[in-house]
């Protein structure tokens, strides 16, 4: 999700050099504007999960646990949940039955490996692409192909009308950014290089796998847009 905090700007008169023309100085408060870019921090790891009604709590290990605050938006596989809970090295989240329903959360166990970004600054630097940290859907991994420096991956997916690849664009697997070669209306493939072979989950996926998706928002927006205008 992004939430976009308020931005208050207060205007200064200044006046230069006895002159009634002034210039303005923008003093401006601006609080966190949260959102991901799929460049993934860390890895960490679920230690305990709490089942309570509908809702799953999940404990996650991970080098930057201790660093978090209640209330912070962390992705973790490329779904942004709440921090509701920091303990040392760990801390504790919660996926409500949407959350469940719509993401590869439902498959975890104690023991899973998963992928950390913290929220970018609206000063940061834009390193990967647009990422809300909503899953459109899961996919599949069909298949890992070897290129002896590299890997390939074959992903597939169910159809729908926003979920959109196109070769050279953007897609978000386990909250990675990543950049689609082949594409299809079901299916993707991307090249992983050895770095975020690595350094993410990716490394450990197997055929059959099953991942979370979103898509490229741009892409959403233009789809939804073009379908309207030609209703």
């Amino acid at each position: 999700r992004i939430r976009t905090a308020t931005r208050r700007i207060g205007i200064e008169k200044i006046k230069r050099n006895n002159s009634d023309i002034g210039r303005f100085r923008k003093t401006s408060e601006l609080s966190e504007v949260e959102m991901f870019t799929g460049i993934i921090e860390s890895t960490g790891y679920v230690e305990h999960i709490e089942n309570e009604g509908s809702n799953s709590h999940f404990t996650i290990r991970s080098p930057i646990s201790s660093e978090l605050k209640v209330d912070q938006s962390v992705a973790h596989d490329g779904v942004c949940l709440t921090v509701t809970e920091v303990i040392g090295d760990t801390h504790r989240v919660t996926a409500i039955a949407e959350t469940l329903k719509r993401t590869s959360l439902v498959n975890w166990t104690e023991g899973k490996q998963i992928n950390l970004e913290r929220c970018m600054k609206a000063d940061g630097r834009f390193d990967g692409h647009i990422v809300q940290g909503h899953v459109d859907c899961i996919g599949w991994l069909n298949k890992i192909e070897d290129r002896n420096g590299s890997w390939g991956l074959f992903f597939s997916h169910e159809p729908g009308d926003t979920f959109i690849t196109v070769p050279k664009g953007s897609i978000c697997v386990n909250g990675v950014s990543l950049t689609v070669v082949e594409s299809g209306a079901t299916f993707f493939s991307v090249e992983i290089i050895p770095y975020t072979w690595e350094q993410t989950n990716l490394g450990k996926l197997k055929p059959g796998a099953t991942i979370n998706l979103e898509f490229d928002i741009i892409g959403k927006y233009l789809s939804v847009l073009a379908a309207r205008k030609f209703q």
